[in-house]
């Protein structure tokens, strides 16, 4: 699972990296993680930024909760599915 970095750290990679001063592998090893790490938080704070099309961090964040909330949604509609299919199977007459 890869490391969670906190969001200032990002911050403070990206502004680094813009600066133009080092090339993202000198930034990289300055800080002590990848490369592609670096290019896709430049790429990220670009979309944020609204230098670039795509979506930003916010609307990532929005997504992923919305996805979570809908599949627990789903797993209580097939709980109470079966829960009603179950006390149906016990009303019936005999």
């Amino acid at each position: 699972m890869p490391k969670k970095f906190p969001p200032e750290f990002k911050r403070d990679v990206v502004r680094v990296a813009r600066r133009g001063d080092l090339t993202k592998a000198e930034v990289a090893a300055d800080f002590d993680i990848s490369v592609e790490s670096v290019s896709r938080w430049c790429r990220q704070a670009d979309v944020d930024d609204g230098v670039k099309d795509g979506l930003t961090t916010a609307e990532q964040a929005e997504t992923v909760r919305l996805r979570r909330e809908n599949r627990r949604l789903e797993m209580e509609n097939e709980i109470l599915r079966r829960a009603a299919a179950y006390f149906a199977r016990d009303a019936l007459p005999k």
